[in-house]
């Protein structure tokens, strides 16, 4: 790659996951003139959903709300598989152009902003050649999520080495591999556990989900048998569109219920699995030591877990571990599982900027120790966005409201006559609470240092409130006075 020969971009978005897809689609709607590109690591469309190939892998949240807003999820599944996401993204992006905007196999390694250039130089290294580049753009937005995609979290395990079996983690989850008629134990209790455990236990001679304490979950149907009636009378788009609105309702609706009356609630969640799993249930492994919602829920299909556990093919166990051994576990109880697998679902590395050093005129920006603008905007960064979706509703929907905010602010600048516009935070505006804000989730706590610290108030605080980001990002004045504006130094088109 010539780096004398590098482009110069109006936008450049890093990553082509679905928020990258969406912000890049939203440029496309609303400023067709920019010149858009994006930077993707991988050698293909998706970020998370073709990164993860594990047996079973799908979408925590509903497809209505987990989809874009501008362009309709295409089927009445309520939860989608891996596969079907990955697909919808890449449609998306050739529905809207931006699939050729995209390239490929480049790790963005850092972004250094130049006040007297007024633009980002954005250095990448193509690991497949061993080559380095650079782009050059005017307003930079990261897409990366918050993540590490070299590798999952793996607790230290002792006599881990004697285990004589098949150790795996679902993030680098090897192709074609045989679990059929084999002994396979689960360690986790999150999304990606009780994911893995219903798809899993099909084919395996037994499947054991290994967890140290217990988690809320909730079963939904897999079929939207509503939507599916209403679409023999009324057209597509507008069920889309009620499927959407409700479905926003009802999740909004229990992360309130649960912070304002969490007995009820807990009571509530615990029922469902109760009714599930019938009269004989160990509700112990079932009946977190936590509030609802202190945590993110776990969602099943049509209780599929529940059906696994009752056909005696997969069952629970709540334990500490001791060591693993040659044939397996042992937990600290002294009870002892026997395994040909284990799959470490124990969760995530959490990283921002997909690991990108990060500078302003030569001085380094370090994420946990700024504040976000509107939760879009980074403090004392010009010209820059980072796209964070909710801890407590579907991603997606943050992320079209900050993709949405991106565009407003671009078109503010471009009929101001503005260049540059930079967030100035007070000096004792920061906090040490991180934008994930009360979650208690283990990769929270362990990612907490790298994210960006909330704000005493607004505009430096993240809301994770849908009803009031739709007021703040799409209603209120695109700027304020702790937005530093900076005109164009060039003369104006006429």
């Amino acid at each position: 790659m010539d780096q004398e020969a590098s482009p110069a971009f109006d936008v450049l978005i890093i990553g082509a996951g679905l928020s990258g897809i969406g912000m890049a689609c939203h440029l496309a709607m609303d400023h067709p003139q920019l010149k858009v590109a994006l930077i993707e690591r991988r050698r293909s469309i998706g970020g998370t959903w073709d990164l993860f190939r594990y047996p079973g892998v799908r979408s925590d949240s509903d497809m209505f709300t987990f989809g874009y807003a501008f362009r309709p999820w295409h089927a009445l599944d309520v939860m989608a598989d891996g596969d079907a996401i990955r697909e919808y993204v890449i449609d998306t992006a050739r529905a809207y152009g931006v699939d050729g905007k995209v390239h490929y196999g480049l790790k963005v390694v850092s972004s250094s902003w130049s006040s007297e250039e007024r633009q980002w130089r954005v250095h990448v290294f193509d690991e497949v050649h061993g080559e380095n580049g650079v782009f050059t753009c005017r307003f930079l937005v990261v897409c990366t999520g918050y993540y590490n995609y070299d590798r999952g979290y793996l607790p230290v395990f002792a006599g881990v080495d004697r285990f004589r079996g098949q150790r795996v983690h679902p993030q680098q989850w090897p192709q074609g591999l045989d679990y059929r008629n084999k002994r396979v134990v689960v360690i986790g209790s999150g999304a990606t556990a009780v994911t893995l455990v219903p798809a899993m236990a099909g084919d395996a001679a037994h499947v054991t989900m290994l967890q140290r304490s217990p988690t809320y979950i909730l079963s939904l149907p897999r079929f939207d048998k509503i939507s599916a009636v209403l679409e023999k009378v009324l057209p597509k788009s507008l069920v889309f569109r009620m499927a959407r609105r409700r479905n926003i309702f009802l999740t909004r609706l229990i992360y309130k219920a649960a912070r304002r009356w969490p007995d009820k609630v807990r009571a509530f969640l615990l029922s469902g699995v109760h009714k599930q799993l019938g009269p004989n249930a160990d509700m112990r492994h079932f009946t977190p030591d936590y509030q609802p919602w202190d945590q993110r829920l776990c969602v099943v299909p049509d209780g599929d877990l529940f059906a696994a556990m009752r056909s005696g093919k997969a069952s629970v166990v709540t334990g500490d571990i001791a060591t693993f051994t040659e044939q397996g576990i042992q937990l600290i109880s002294g009870e002892e599982l026997q395994a040909d697998i284990i799959v470490t679902a124990t969760g995530l590395d959490m990283q921002t900027l997909g690991g990108m050093q990060l500078q302003v005129d030569g001085q380094p920006r370090v994420m946990g120790e700024l504040v976000t603008y509107k939760g879009v905007l980074l403090q004392d960064t010009p010209n820059f966005a980072c796209i964070f979706g909710y801890t407590n509703a579907p991603w997606t929907l943050k992320a079209d409201l900050a993709a949405k905010y991106v565009c407003r602010l671009l078109a503010h600048m471009r009929e101001q006559g503005a260049e540059v516009v930079t967030p100035r935070a007070p000096a004792d505006e920061r906090q040490d609470e991180s934008i994930m804000g009360s979650l208690t989730s283990g990769y929270v706590q362990r990612g907490a240092p790298v994210l960006p610290r909330q704000g005493r108030g607004m505009p430096w605080r993240v809301l994770n409130n849908y009803e009031r980001d739709c007021e703040l990002l799409l209603k209120c004045p695109v700027v304020d006075e702790v937005l530093e504006v900076l005109a164009s130094r060039a003369p104006r088109p006429v």
